[in-house]
């Protein structure tokens, strides 16, 4: 039950290491002033944090945040599971305030002038900065599934792909559920947030359906020609684990909803549900999108991959899901936490007068529970590419679990811990 083979484990211990040589390689002198973070994710907590604490503390650092706390979506399949609750995935923001010196504002941000290096809050006022991290995840394409464009029918066909009340209306909905009754969920096409979670999360619905109402079935219907993550370990799960409990339905491109009937409309057929949950198409977050910064396909975040500075806006850096994806770079809370850290270098050594280091590497660790207790997992390591100007995966670098087992499970908690720690204590 070997969890990684000891040449991958090697090259992601070396590739987090590089991480903290990427500031102050040349000299310079001492950074110095302000950075407002707009959202305080797993990307934005982190650069938070290592602006101040790889600065000594001589870079202000305002973190904007909507929310009073973090609640993490990674782990938060297992409250919808039912094994979990929202205290085991909420932490305080109290440690970027007390420990770190970030100051916390609790608001939204409305509108950025890039040019005036000035942004504009919901509650008034405007704030300016000498740098800005954008790190505001997805938002969601309800223009592409028409009976779900407005706030009643997203309030009862559920998402629940941004951690929070949606989680728990979910779980909900699943207790309400007859036994008997059919589960399903709409997965969209690639790139989306958290490659395998929509199938963690199928695996998770069936558990508790096995032991609770076994009568139940649950529906994959995934947009895309196959399962797009771990599909050895999530097959031989569905066989193992939930034969005649699960059923994985590709090529099955949902077009719409009638919310009425809880019915998924899709290419060629339609499938009515007793709770039905649609995870619509992915784009930037709305400030991304709505301050006039460069995007790939209408969508995305074209940026620096030695900076994450956006392309063709200077001063302005988006990291997390809301950037177009480097080849075969998911879209994780691991990820965007690799993103602020190398955002926190490069804006560090551009207060300093020094260019951002040439060299950067980043990595990825995934972890997909199978059930209650079993877990599997991905890596893999990027490493910048000069030639194409992109982050590029190493050959030979990462990889996926031998099989499901309990101890992944134990590490996965273990690996929420610790990098909600990284992030936030």
């Amino acid at each position: 039950m070997m969890l990684m083979k000891r040449r991958d484990f090697l090259k992601v211990g070396a590739a987090a290491g590089a991480m903290a040589s990427l500031y102050g390689c040349a000299g310079g002198g001492k950074a110095s002033g302000h950075v407002v973070v707009v959202g305080g994710g797993y990307g934005g907590a982190t650069v938070a944090k290592y602006l101040r604490m790889w600065s000594e503390g001589s870079v202000q650092v305002t973190l904007i945040e909507r929310n009073p706390t973090f609640i993490s979506c990674p782990i938060s399949n297992l409250v919808i599971g039912g094994t979990k609750t929202m205290e085991d995935i909420t932490v305080s923001y109290d440690g970027l305030k007390n420990k770190w010196g970030v100051r916390i504002v609790q608001d939204e941000v409305v509108a950025v002038d890039a040019a005036k290096r000035s942004i504009s809050l919901a509650k008034g006022g405007a704030m300016s900065y000498d740098r800005l991290v954008l790190s505001p995840g997805v938002d969601f394409m309800w223009d592409q599934i028409p009976g779900l464009n407005n706030a009643d029918a997203q309030a009862k066909v559920l998402h629940a792909w941004k951690a929070g009340p949606q989680t728990v209306a979910l779980r909900k909905q699943l207790e309400g559920m007859k036994d008997g009754g059919t589960y399903a969920i709409a997965i969209p096409k690639a790139p989306y947030r958290c490659p395998p979670g929509p199938y963690e999360r199928a695996c998770l619905v069936a558990n508790y359906f096995k032991q609770n109402k076994p009568k139940s079935k649950v529906i994959i219907l995934d947009a895309n020609e196959d399962v797009v993550s771990k599909k050895g370990l999530f097959v031989k799960a569905w066989e193992d684990l939930y034969k005649g409990t699960l059923e994985y339905r590709n090529n099955s491109e949902l077009k719409d909803v009638d919310v009425k009937t809880n019915t998924a409309i899709l290419e060629f057929d339609k499938f009515k549900a007793d709770v039905l949950n649609v995870i619509p198409p992915h784009r930037a977050g709305d400030i991304a999108a709505k301050s006039g910064l460069k995007l790939i396909n209408n969508r995305w975040v074209d940026i620096n991959w030695l900076s994450m500075e956006v392309n063709s806006t200077p001063g302005v850096h988006v990291i997390g899901d809301a950037i177009f994806p480097a080849p075969t770079m998911p879209k994780s809370g691991h990820m965007a936490n690799q993103h602020g850290k190398l955002a926190a270098a490069a804006i560090l050594n551009l207060l300093s007068g020094q260019e951002p280091s040439p060299t950067p590497v980043v990595m990825n660790t995934c972890y997909s529970f199978v059930d209650a207790k079993q877990a599997i997992h991905v890596t893999s390591v990027h490493q910048y590419d000069p030639a194409t100007k992109v982050v590029q995966p190493v050959k030979g670098a990462g990889g996926v679990s031998a099989a499901r087992n309990e101890i992944e499970g134990k590490v996965a908690l273990g690996w929420a811990k610790n990098i909600w720690a990284d992030m936030l204590a």
